[in-house]
């Protein structure tokens, strides 16, 4: 594994926390490689705004809720946006994608282990193929760039770490539903779906959010 998706696993999993101070020289150590490759992984993962610079080395983004409801409603914006136009430009092609992805979707959940890393990872792969293909389908080339900077991996990872089958299998539905939607040219049905569907992974996060907080202050009085 390359330095680059080392990194941003840890970030993803949680080994490094929101607010954790890393460097070059402790990085490097675990890797085994020179700093190097640790400098240009660094460097993008702060392009991506995976990590914030320090002083002296790195610290792992914390993410607030002002920042995770800012986050979702221009999510929200775009892929609302994005799904009415795939109502409107969708060919054949861009339905049959669609179908696909969410079938491996749904094998994905159907073989979800709660807790499970590898099995979060690959509803969260396919989950984002999905959406892909909605945004294949609005025909807009700026739409893609724009949603890119908006979606930020570790977050959505986090909404789904705390899903149960039952809300895997309701974010399911909203597929079925969009997808239904922009097979019927349904702009206006299209568009409200994604924003529901949207907004059901922000309330987790947030939902999330506030129990780490609440297990912080927890700690705090226990000392």
């Amino acid at each position: 594994m390359n330095a680059y998706n080392f990194i941003k696993d840890g970030i993803i999993q949680g080994k490094y926390q929101p607010g954790m101070r890393l460097t070059e020289e402790k990085l490097a150590h675990e890797l085994q490689i020179s700093r190097t490759p640790i400098r240009e992984a660094i460097k993008q993962l702060k392009t991506e705004g995976l990590i914030v610079p320090l002083k002296r080395g790195i610290s792992v983004r914390n993410f607030t809720k002002q920042d995770i409801r800012q986050i979702y409603d221009l999510r929200t914006l775009l892929e609302g946006y994005a799904a009415g136009q795939a109502a409107v430009n969708r060919t054949e092609e861009d339905l049959i994608k669609m179908a696909k992805a969410n079938e491996l979707y749904e094998k994905a959940i159907d073989q979800y282990v709660e807790g499970d890393f590898d099995s979060i990872i690959k509803i969260v792969e396919m989950n984002q193929k999905f959406h892909e293909a909605i945004v294949e389908a609005s025909r807009n080339e700026h739409i893609h760039f724009h949603i890119s900077k908006v979606v930020v991996v570790p977050i959505v990872f986090r909404s789904f770490y705390w899903y149960d089958h039952e809300k895997l299998k309701r974010s399911l539905d909203y597929h079925k539903i969009l997808l239904s939607a922009i097979e019927s040219r349904d702009t206006d049905r299209a568009r409200i779906a994604m924003h529901e569907h949207i907004y059901q992974g922000r309330d987790q996060v947030l939902k999330h959010l506030e129990e780490i907080n609440n297990d912080h202050l927890l700690e705090e009085e226990l000392k």
